[in-house]
């Protein structure tokens, strides 16, 4: 199953290098067996610009999840800090391989309403 996620354009740079190989959310789809992540890379960016594989989808306490990822984050600590303050649980889609379209496609052409995701979408 593939989810499209709208992820920062200076996130989606780490990922593309190698140096994030986590990406981090307060919250996870509900379905589970999500195998691939279509990236959306936000404003100014505003482009669907690869995908990757998911090797695993890790569930922690947020500071047993910074101790598993830290090494590749491709974030400080008070930024994990930050965003998973007052949550109990934190969550990671660990990246696998990381695949860089040839050209970006605008949103159009991957959600028919043309509007990116606030967080994630299902898709085909």
């Amino acid at each position: 199953m593939k989810v499209l996620l709208s992820i920062k354009p200076e996130f989606v740079e780490k990922i593309i290098s190698g140096e994030k190989k986590f990406e981090f959310r307060k919250s996870l789809p509900k379905r589970e067996g999500i195998t691939t992540v279509v990236v959306y890379s936000t404003k100014p960016v505003g482009k669907v610009v690869g995908e990757f594989k998911v090797k695993h989808t890790l569930s922690h306490e947020p500071e047993s999840l910074w101790e598993k990822t830290k090494e590749f984050s491709g974030i400080t600590k008070n930024f994990f800090d930050e965003y998973f303050s007052a949550r109990a649980l934190a969550h990671a889609f660990e990246i696998d391989s990381f695949k860089l379209y040839d050209e970006p496609l605008v949103i159009s052409d991957v959600l028919p309403s043309g509007t990116p995701p606030q967080s994630y979408c299902y898709i085909n």
